[in-house]
C-alpha cells in the first residue's frame, strides 16, 4: 500500500484510483484496511475507495512521539489525509469507531456525503465490555501485552470479550493475525495505542452528536439488528438527529458488517451514493 507522512506520522492507505465517485473507508480498534476487503472488491469497479490504516494499535508505523496521539489528534489526521490527497465530494464511512461523526462536524467542507454504520455514539464509549477491558488494560503496567497475547490465541478469538464480540462468523485467522501482529510485536506500537486509549474524552461523541444536528448534508446510518456493542437504538437516535438522515438496519449480522454481510453493506453503499448524487 502507498504511504503518506501526515502530521501526526507516516500511515498507509489502499487506494484503488479511478474516476469513480469517493469514498473514504475508516475501520475501528485493532482492524486496519483489510476489514474493507470484500466492500473494496464490490465497489472499485465505479468508485474509488481509499482506506487508510489509522493508528489503533494495528498500524505498522509508529507515530511521532513528539506529537499528541488522541482521538482529537486522529481526527485531525483524517481530515489533513483528505486534504492531502486533495479529495473532494467524499462519501465519509466508519465503522466501529466514531470519529468520523466529528470530522463531519469539525471538517464538513470535503464532504458530500456521511455513513455512520454501527459504531460507537453518545455515551457508548468506549463501548462494551471489549471497550472497558482494553481502557483497563492501557492503564495497569504490563497488562496490555497480556491482553493481546490472550486475544491472539486461536482457541479464544471466538469469546465475547474480543473479536468475537464483533462478528457472528470467524474472521479468517490470517486476516486477526495481521491485526494483532504489530500490537503483539512492537513496543513502540503498544506505546501509541496506550497513549491514544488513555486521551480518550468520555464527552467527545456527546458533543459530536449535538454537531451532527447542522450536519446539512445525505447521511446514512447503518445498523446491525444483532450487534452486541453498539445499542440498536443508538442507530434510530443518530439517523433522527441528522438533518437529512436515514436508517437502514442489516440483518444477520453484528457489529463489523463488513465482514458478516458485505455483500449486503456494499449494496447499500452503492444505492445510497446514487440516490444522493
Amino acid at each position: 500500500m502507498p504511504e503518506i507522512e501526515l502530521t501526526a506520522g507516516t500511515i498507509a492507505y489502499e487506494d484503488t484510483g479511478g474516476p469513480g465517485p469517493v469514498v473514504v473507508l475508516l475501520h475501528g480498534l485493532v482492524h486496519d484496511a483489510s476489514v474493507w476487503r470484500k466492500v473494496i472488491a464490490d465497489l472499485s469497479p465505479d468508485h474509488r475507495c481509499i482506506a487508510p490504516t489509522l493508528p489503533y494499535g494495528s498500524h505498522r508505523t509508529p507515530m511521532r512521539q513528539d506529537v499528541p496521539l488522541s482521538p482529537d489528534a486522529v481526527i485531525a489526521l483524517i481530515a489533513e489525509l483528505l486534504e492531502r490527497l486533495d479529495l473532494w465530494d467524499v462519501t465519509l464511512v466508519e465503522n466501529d469507531c466514531g470519529r468520523a461523526q466529528s470530522v463531519a462536524v469539525r471538517h464538513p467542507e470535503r464532504l458530500a456525503r456521511l455513513v455512520l454504520v454501527s459504531c460507537e455514539a453518545f455515551d457508548n464509549y468506549p463501548p462494551g465490555l471489549p471497550g472497558k477491558m482494553i481502557t483497563l488494560a492501557c492503564r495497569i503496567p504490563g497488562a496490555l501485552p497480556l491482553l493481546v497475547r490472550t486475544l491472539a490465541l486461536k482457541p479464544l478469538r471466538r469469546l465475547p470479550v474480543g473479536i468475537g464480540a464483533l462478528t457472528k462468523r470467524p474472521v479468517p485467522d490470517e486476516i486477526v493475525d495481521a491485526w494483532l501482529r504489530p500490537l503483539l510485536s512492537d513496543k513502540a506500537i503498544q506505546h501509541d495505542f496506550r497513549r491514544y486509549n488513555l486521551a480518550v474524552r468520555k464527552d467527545e461523541l456527546l458533543e459530536a452528536a449535538e454537531g451532527l444536528r447542522n450536519f446539512d448534508r445525505p447521511a446514512l446510518v447503518v445498523w446491525a439488528t444483532e450487534d452486541r456493542m453498539m445499542p440498536r437504538a443508538h442507530g434510530r437516535r443518530l439517523a433522527e438527529l441528522l438533518p437529512q438522515g436515514a436508517l437502514v438496519e442489516i440483518e444477520d449480522s453484528c457489529t463489523l458488517i463488513a465482514e458478516d454481510q458485505p455483500r449486503r453493506l456494499s449494496e447499500t453503499l452503492r444505492t445510497f451514493i446514487a440516490e444522493s448524487g
